[in-house]
């Protein structure tokens, strides 16, 4: 579904992000994004205490689990190419991205709940539905990972289909 693509840079809320993703409940942390470009973006992810995930991650001393890292950042990857690259929008159908792979992650620092993760994302089409994506995510300046996931593009009538 083609959008008018906006001037760069421009930012999506966690209102904005919530309508171009279907994610919802404790697996969405997206704050806030700013795209830099149509393949560039700077995120916000944060989850609060209360999350349902972190409260048995661990129970007296919640972290943010890596996954949680991993998933945040392909989401606002999905939203930043949804809102701001010109072929994603061409795709034909009702597209979503997926991830398809983890490809390479170094997590060199905890995060704790109510944490802003400031993600730098940049990525690249390596097929026709599929996008490689690298981060780097830091807390209050300091590197807390390394992130390389793969995105593939489904059309959400086939995931209608698989009962999603």
């Amino acid at each position: 579904m083609t959008r008018p693509i906006p001037e760069f840079p421009f930012t999506l809320d966690r209102e904005a992000i919530e309508q171009l993703l279907p994610h919802r409940g404790p697996i969405f942390a997206c704050k806030q994004l700013i795209a830099r470009g149509p393949r560039a973006y700077t995120a916000i992810a944060n989850w609060p205490l209360d999350n349902a995930v972190i409260q048995g991650h661990f129970p007296g001393y919640p972290l943010v689990p890596g996954v949680m890292l991993i998933e945040s950042v392909t989401q606002l990857a999905g939203a930043g190419l949804l809102s701001a690259d010109a072929y994603v929008q061409s795709l034909p159908g009702d597209r979503v991205g997926v991830l398809a792979s983890v490809r390479r992650c170094a997590f060199k620092r905890p995060v704790l709940p109510e944490q802003d993760v400031i993600f730098e994302i940049t990525c690249r089409q390596v097929g026709a539905d599929a996008v490689q994506i690298s981060a780097q995510a830091r807390v209050e300046g300091l590197e807390v990972a390394q992130l390389e996931t793969l995105m593939v593009y489904a059309d959400r009538t086939q995931l209608t289909a698989y009962g999603i």
